[in-house]
């Protein structure tokens, strides 16, 4: 059930009525329950994935709770070996016996590679990346067991953030199931508010640009240095929306029900630096790798060839964390160079800004710091959305030679995705979509403006809201509209 959906709408809108109509003692079945409608209308049968998952980490945080010393670390290990033996067989069994038979052959060995047909589970990594943190946070003292199974199963299972995130931690959603949330109208303008702009992020934005991306992607060597170049850039600009679209419905409807889930994007293509970029970026997924691999490993606070031996092992695991593929390993990997290139260059770079005078001139020099991460990250995309390592050294080989006429490939590329997607917007609503939302997020992007903006006259605000209403029944895609990206991992 999509969010971005009628039936997702009408459901929504029962489990409104019923929730605040029950007694607060019953609310939480009422979640579990339709929680287990929403992913049921994906794949009834992983339902079962689910309840194994939420079973096995609710019995290890019990036990972790009452013992001490090598059974606590027993059980930890029992939890995060059984949870992620789940994620590897569903998501990565298949790309390890694959590669498997290609080193076999390498060293003209005779391995007949077993590959499992059966559909990856959505957001798998999602909630079992939740479903640890819990387990980890009981090993570390930090949170006391849930002992009430159906609440920890609601915690898990939670619909507005269940299948991409936030990765939510105990401390903070936990004891809201307990808390009595009354009808307020401040959770329901806010609530409002934030999934209203998602929906146009993800319908008017995201979805208008999916059709280009794909069609250049799909087809690399049909188009010139140009096109890719810009079609790197939509994509960089769908899976922010794409992503952070479906995040703002999850926090609006979330806050609705009167529950508070964490900020997972604060403008990230703001930040001036790639560490920056990080700190703005799919924030509870880069704080779990922080928390529970990094600052174990030791963080910063250890010799230098070992802090970038930390780094490296978080964005490896975080490219595999998104995929199956080598792709997404050399996308984590790339990140990983940046920081060290940041890092290194850190002393020179200063030195540069100072003698060409950008030291004192702190608007313009942030702007091309600005300027500078966003097409660095964009870069990285390539690897990210490219289907193989084939397609991936195409597009990148595309980028780098200069060549095709853009003016051409423009009228092709508009030519072929009216031919193909004709409810989709032509590039002059794209780009008229585009100013309008580089115009939003500029202003949200201001504290002040975020903060305060339920204070403006109504006016204003209802202005506002009809604005965004009509431009995505003008412009937002309805028809065929694509899944979340973050649906596949």
């Amino acid at each position: 059930m999509l969010f971005n959906s009628m039936p997702f709408l009408v459901f929504f809108a029962i489990v409104v009525l019923l929730y605040y109509a029950l007694p607060h003692k019953y609310r939480w079945i009422l979640l579990l329950v339709a929680s287990c409608f929403f992913y049921s209308a994906f794949v009834p049968a992983y339902l079962l994935i689910l309840f194994l998952i939420i079973l096995i980490d609710y019995t290890a945080g019990r036990i972790i709770s009452v013992k001490n010393g090598r059974g606590k670390k027993t059980w930890l290990a029992i939890s995060i070996i059984s949870t992620c033996s789940v994620l590897f067989f569903f998501k990565y069994f298949n790309f390890v016996s694959v590669n498997t038979q290609k080193i076999a052959a390498f060293f003209h060995w005779n391995y007949d590679p077993t590959l499992l047909k059966w559909v990856l589970p959505i957001g798998l990594s999602f909630h079992t990346f939740q479903s640890l943190s819990y387990v980890l946070e009981v090993y570390y003292g930090r949170q006391p067991a849930e002992k009430h199974l159906g609440i920890y199963a609601t915690y898990v299972m939670f619909f507005p953030q269940l299948v991409a995130g936030p990765i939510e931690r105990p401390q903070n959603l936990l004891p809201q199931f307990r808390q009595k949330h009354p009808v307020l109208y401040t959770n329901f303008s806010a609530g409002f508010r934030l999934a209203l702009y998602g929906f146009f992020k993800k319908m008017v934005i995201a979805d208008n640009l999916a059709p280009y991306v794909d069609q250049v992607y799909n087809n690399p060597t049909t188009y010139g240095s140009g096109a890719v170049i810009l079609a790197t850039c939509f994509f960089a600009v769908q899976i922010y929306c794409d992503f952070s679209g479906y995040s703002d419905i999850a926090l609006g409807t979330a806050r609705i029900l009167g529950f508070r889930l964490m900020t997972n994007f604060r403008h990230p293509y703001f930040a001036t630096s790639i560490p920056e970029f990080w700190r703005r970026w799919h924030i509870s997924l880069s704080t779990w790798f922080r928390d529970y691999v990094y600052i174990p490993l030791g963080g910063n606070k250890v010799a230098k060839w070992r802090w970038y031996y930390n780094l490296f092992v978080v964005f490896l695991l975080s490219g595999i964390w998104h995929g199956d593929g080598w792709t997404f390993i050399i996308w984590g990997l790339l990140h990983w160079a940046y920081y060290l290139v940041y890092y290194s260059t850190k002393t020179a770079r200063l030195k540069l800004a100072k003698l060409s005078g950008l030291y004192n001139l702190p608007a313009v020099n942030s702007f091309l710091s600005g300027l500078v991460t966003f097409f660095v990250v964009a870069f990285a995309w390539v690897a990210f959305r490219a289907s193989d390592t084939s397609a991936m050294k195409e597009l990148y080989s595309r980028i780098v030679d200069m060549q095709g006429s853009f003016s051409t490939d423009m009228r092709l590329l508009a030519e072929k995705v009216g031919a193909s997607v004709p409810s989709v917007a032509d590039l002059r609503f794209v780009a008229l979509s585009l100013l309008a939302f580089l115009f939003a997020e500029t202003a949200l992007a201001q504290k002040k403006v975020a903060e305060d903006f339920s204070s403006f006259p109504v006016a204003a605000r209802w202005g506002a809201y009809y604005v965004l209403l009509i431009w995505i029944y003008l412009f937002g895609v309805y028809d065929n509209a694509p899944h979340f990206i973050y649906f596949q991992f």
